[in-house]
């Protein structure tokens, strides 16, 4: 009775799945991939009651058909890996539909534990659910649990561990699909017995039963077996009796059950009252003012991001730029480092990354705003609102979701592309995704907008809108050239609006912002310290200009010099930019970082000397936090600032950019061509290098031009050079 027990976790998406994993395992939540594809796998474990549990959370879908690539996981998981229990998470506010999924989770014989997830609104909603009667009538045990407000865990848990444990006694009940279907899938389970008796040991019956009678394509491909005769009888005299569509038969019994079963357990008001979901919907999704609201609830998002994360980003900064980088000049010189590795440290390392890492305030307050709407049920509707627009470039709602995704990364988005039915949808999807402003740019916008603009959210805020602005555009010009044709119609589920949980929102936060931590943990530090290689190399050069990638950048400055940006440290940090475009800041870092006076041989600093001056700078450092409340980013080179009060990177920025060619550059950054993982991510996704060929060409072409028409235009009515 003390066996770890594995149990899998399914449901249809909405259902609250992650809010109850997240409340029963919390951080002791660990997320990869499943074997062979990118789609997400989370994974718990933990103790209860002195039993190991180990949670699986399987893809949320809304059948066992192999349609999808989340489908197909969550049943080969079940069918071959054979947890010893399914946990299957119910919406109680919407339970017909949920009980569909649930029809086919009891035809694979294993011990369930159905959770009536979000029972609290059902009760809110006035609904009244008999549990007894569906442990009844399915043969299993039900468990009312409101996950957001930890109600019903410990009994779910319990529930649990005796099901597992009482296994051979507490399976479901084998239901009926009706006399005919019964009686054929007896007929081909009887046959398979017979003539496949390895087979029938590998799968559980009633399933391949189903699943041979419906045609299941993945099936055949994986026994690889010749049922022609075996199933010749009993699809014969159903397609007599009821027409040749068997899988529609069977969707239509399941669902058969799963109404029948809401008729006999669910009392509804008989005068219900109308929702908050209904009032807010028909405001935000309005025919006239559904998109200024969502372009609104996005500015929204970006003034809070900015205006909450900046003292915080502001004491990282002084943090690294005063007592961190001292500290490791110190410590360095006590070991008496070579001038060459003190550079490297302070001038690579710390100009690079450090820089970066002044970010990471900003990057997580993003992802926790955009959890937060996610979570309360907006985003769904935003996918709605922009299906109209969508349509007008060959494309649907449905679409618009990898696109939100982009928004964080560009990469999940990519691979959020699988959704779509429709190669041409995929490859279209796309080629418009890493027009979205990834995370990554958002480095490069807080130090120029910062600098520049006094209402850097609200510029921040335009390069988001120019860039969905643009990707309409394109979206147009490549419906007329290489992707002809209708846009399929959109069908997606709205679910109710709901406050997020606070613990789950942290979680997901933690998840999606974590990424950016390992890429400045991994190959931006690497990225980071080639760059001041090529910075330094030849051996004995005076000045940065004279260095390899000096030279590469003067190069190709005079692309640059219509777009008002054509100087050498520039056009080297938009190269480096090319790895991560995080990298273009950590660039500017490195090409800016203070440079030791070469006449300057006095003594190092003692140690005792250096921790009290640390002492000073630490404590001048928080006193800094805490007036700089109201402040965009201070953003700084990571060195000390100078008598006027502007760090060396920032005087070499404010001289080498104005406000427009500021805004050109920041306008070129959001649109020249993807990034090499997204490279990577595309040519994963469909096989070849041809679409990423295709994203680079015309992003480094629109790019280019729209920097152009900023600059010149900007010129042309005045507002500066």
């Amino acid at each position: 009775m003390s066996r770890p027990l594995t149990i899998a976790v399914a449901g249809n998406p909405n259902a609250g799945k992650s809010t109850l994993i997240n409340a029963l395992a919390g951080s002791r939540l660990h997320v990869g991939n499943w074997p062979g594809v990118t789609v997400e796998k989370k994974e718990a474990q933990f103790d209860f009651a002195g039993r190991s549990i180990r949670l699986v959370d399987l893809p949320g879908t809304y059948s066992l058909s192999p349609y999808t690539q989340e489908e197909i996981i969550a049943r080969d998981y079940l069918v071959h890996e054979k947890p010893d229990l399914i946990l299957n998470v119910v919406d109680a506010t919407n339970l017909e539909r949920n009980l569909y999924l649930t029809m086919q989770l009891l035809e694979l014989d294993i011990p369930t534990v159905l959770a009536l997830n979000i029972f609290d609104e059902a009760e809110a909603k006035g609904y009244r659910i008999d549990v007894k009667g569906i442990e009844t009538m399915l043969g299993v045990v039900a468990v009312p649990t409101a996950a957001t407000k930890n109600r019903g865990l410990q009994e779910l848990l319990a529930a649990v561990i005796a099901t597992a444990d009482a296994a051979a006694d507490r399976r479901p009940k084998a239901l009926s699909y009706g006399t005919d279907l019964d009686q054929a899938a007896g007929w081909v389970t009887e046959a398979l017995h017979q003539h496949y008796p390895e087979l029938a040991k590998r799968y559980p019956q009633r399933w391949l039963a189903c699943k041979l009678m419906e045609g299941d394509t993945e099936l055949g491909k994986e026994i690889n077996l010749d049922t022609t005769t075996l199933l010749a009888e009993p699809l014969h005299h159903l397609r007599r009796a009821h027409g040749e569509d068997i899988e529609a038969l069977l969707a239509e019994a399941r669902y058969a059950l799963a109404t029948g079963l809401t008729f006999e357990v669910l009392r509804k008001p008989e005068a219900p009252r109308r929702e908050i979901t209904e009032k807010i919907d028909r405001v935000v999704l309005h025919r006239l003012f559904g998109i200024p609201i969502f372009l609104f609830a996005m500015w929204l998002v970006f003034k809070l991001t900015f205006d909450l994360s900046s003292p915080f980003g502001d004491w990282l900064d002084g943090m690294i730029a005063g007592p961190f980088r001292r500290w490791i000049e110190v410590g360095m010189g006590a070991i008496g480092a070579p001038d060459w590795t003190v550079s490297l440290a302070l001038d690579g390392v710390v100009a690079g990354v450090g820089f970066v890492l002044v970010f990471v305030p900003v990057i997580f307050a993003m992802m926790f705003f955009i959890t937060f709407l996610e979570g309360s049920g907006y985003m769904a509707r935003a996918a709605f609102v922009m299906d109209r627009a969508m349509h007008t470039i060959g494309l649907h709602g449905k679409s618009f979701i990898p696109m939100l995704l982009g928004f964080g990364c560009n990469v999940p988005g990519i691979y959020a592309t699988r959704t779509l039915e429709n190669p041409r949808d995929k490859a279209l999807t796309a080629l418009l995704l890493p027009l979205m402003s990834c995370g990554a740019r958002l480095p490069v916008y807080v130090l120029f907008a910062g600098i520049f603009f006094t209402h850097s959210g609200t510029v921040i805020w335009s390069l988001y809108i120019l860039g969905i602005a643009l990707a309409i555009v394109m979206g147009l010009i490549f419906k007329r050239t290489l992707f002809r044709g209708e846009a399929p119609m959109f069908i997606m589920e709205l679910p109710p609006y709901r406050m997020p949980a606070l613990q789950s929102l942290l979680i997901h936060t933690w998840e999606k912002g974590k990424h950016f931590l390992i890429k400045a943990g991994t190959y931006i530090l690497a990225v980071s310290v080639f760059v001041w290689f090529l910075l330094n190399l030849p051996w004995g050069v005076e000045s940065k200009r004279d260095s390899y990638l000096g030279q590469t950048g003067a190069v190709m400055a005079p692309l640059f010099a219509p777009l008002g940006f054509g100087t050498w440290e520039a056009s080297a940090s938009l190269l480096t930019g090319v790895i991560a475009k995080e990298i273009v800041v950590g660039t500017m870092g490195e090409i800016y970082a203070p440079q030791a006076d070469a006449e300057d041989t006095g003594p190092t600093p003692t140690l005792g000397e250096d921790a009290r001056e640390m002492v000073v700078s630490l404590g001048g450092a928080f006193q800094a936090a805490g007036h700089n409340v109201v402040s965009t980013f201070g953003v700084s080179s990571l060195a000390a600032e100078d008598e006027d009060g502007a760090t060396p990177l920032k005087g070499a920025v404010r001289s080498a950019f104005t406000p427009l060619t500021a805004y050109a550059f920041m306008v070129f950054v959001l649109l020249y061509m993807p990034c090499v993982v997204v490279a990577i991510a595309m040519r994963q996704e469909f096989g070849s290098w041809k679409w990423f060929g295709v994203a680079f060409a015309y992003q480094s072409l629109l790019a280019w031009t729209v920097a152009l028409l900023v600059y010149q235009g900007g010129r042309l009515f005045g507002l500066g050079g």
